[in-house]
């Protein structure tokens, strides 16, 4: 008789999902029970939606961008091409990027060798930390940090290292900066303007962190994705700063910038050598994406002054509108100096934990905002009863966002 067929081996579930996925997702936090779990801004945009609550979480603006780009992309889109781009993105996008950069900051780029057209500035972070880290070496970032900085990171089997931020300025001490690099250490990310605290980190204090790195010989990483959107002080771009010439690269976005999140257009520049070495990467994560609006952008750049003048503009008036009404609900948000958002601590409402508050105020208060913590390490703390709340929105959904954060303080009082 013959011998029967074996079955066909079937792998234990464990064994299936084997894979640097888990250890990506734990390091942003998306793991729960060992099961993978959307991002916390899906998860605030679901609860918004289920809810009818002011999404004052995730951080896109409630309005497009402006007309004169969106008509030049319109324009790009109907006369094509539509093929792929170079890899390292548009020749005319790269020479807009380094003509901006040094009209803005008095940095000088080749656009042939040092700036790279990315899918957004988060694949820019991820390319970098691909191409130049290596399992077991460390990285070092501020804390709060982006969570791609945190997942890329694991990603690369590296270990991530943090500097923790305080109010109410949110900078880093340069001290414990230095005292944080050892010689393990490949990369600091630095992000400024800060995301969430709208910090911007003034030209000493990155002369003493770029010091300390060269000292230890650490390479530099700055995510600037909201540099035009200043309104107190002034941006220092880390490519400007003395001794960073050699060890830095810096990254941006259009779609911050501009109101076109979706458009998914950044950039990064730095030293020929490290750039190239970025692009060894880059090309097999997206190659080339969005000609059309590399395109348009491109068009763009160069005018875009008083348009960003008037973006400003508008952002300032919903800060300043979205702190005043906190204030007067009993809270004490930081004013940032930048960005698209405040963070704001809410234990003078009795509430410790602000990941809990964040998932019950769509629901309770019809308002929906991001946990700090959800931007730490698990085992950060120390920013726990602290809430993360978007002003890149339109002043009637500010203005109805503090209607009902007063009315919920009040049903907090009655209790």
């Amino acid at each position: 008789m013959d011998a029967p067929t074996p079955a066909p081996a079937r792998h234990a579930p464990d064994a299936r999902l084997a894979g640097p996925w888990r250890a990506a997702s734990a390091a942003a936090g998306l793991l729960r029970d060992g099961e993978p779990t959307p991002t916390v801004f899906e998860e605030t945009t679901a609860r918004a939606l289920r809810h009818d609550a002011v999404n004052l979480g995730q951080g896109f603006p409630d309005a497009d961008g402006p007309a004169a780009l969106l008509s030049l992309a319109a324009d790009v889109v109907l006369a094509g091409p539509h093929q792929y781009a170079p890899g390292s993105g548009r020749a005319d996008l790269r020479e807009a990027v380094a003509a901006d950069r040094a009209r803005r900051h008095g940095v000088h780029e080749d656009p042939a060798t040092q700036v790279l057209a990315t899918t957004g500035a988060t694949e820019a972070i991820a390319a970098v930390v691909l191409a130049l880290v290596s399992p077991g070496d460390e990285v070092v970032t501020v804390e709060p940090f982006y969570d791609s900085h945190a997942a890329t990171i694991a990603l690369a089997g590296a270990r991530h290292v943090t500097v923790p931020v305080h109010a109410p300025d949110f900078l880093p001490d340069p001290a414990v900066v230095a005292a944080a690099l050892t010689d393990r250490t490949r990369l600091l990310i630095l992000n400024t303007p800060h995301n969430p605290s709208g910090a911007v980190y003034p030209r000493a204090l990155l002369e003493e962190i770029v010091a300390a790195c060269a000292a230890r010989g650490v390479l530099l990483l700055s995510d600037e994705v909201y540099e035009h959107l200043v309104y107190d002080g002034e941006h220092v771009t880390l490519r400007s700063v003395a001794g960073a010439e050699d060890i830095a690269l810096t990254t941006s976005s259009a779609g911050k910038s501009f109101a076109v999140t979706g458009w998914k257009v950044g950039w990064l520049t730095g030293p020929a050598d490290l750039v190239a070495a970025v692009r060894g990467v880059k090309q097999f994560l997206t190659y080339s994406s969005g000609p059309a609006y590399q395109q348009a952008v491109a068009a763009f750049l160069p005018d875009a002054e008083p348009h960003l003048a008037e973006q400003r503009e508008r952002y300032r008036t919903s800060r300043d509108a979205l702190v005043a009404g906190l204030r007067g609900v009993g809270l004490d948000p930081v004013v940032p100096a930048a960005g698209y958002f405040t963070v704001v601590d809410l234990a003078p409402w009795g509430v410790a934990d602000a990941a809990q508050a964040a998932r019950d105020w769509p629901r309770e208060a019809g308002v929906a905002g991001i946990p700090v913590s959800a931007l730490c390490r698990p085992d950060g703390g120390h920013l726990r009863s602290w809430l993360r709340l978007a002003f890149c929105k339109s002043p009637a959904e500010i203005d109805r966002a503090v209607e009902r954060l007063g009315a919920h303080a009040d049903r907090l009082r009655a209790r």
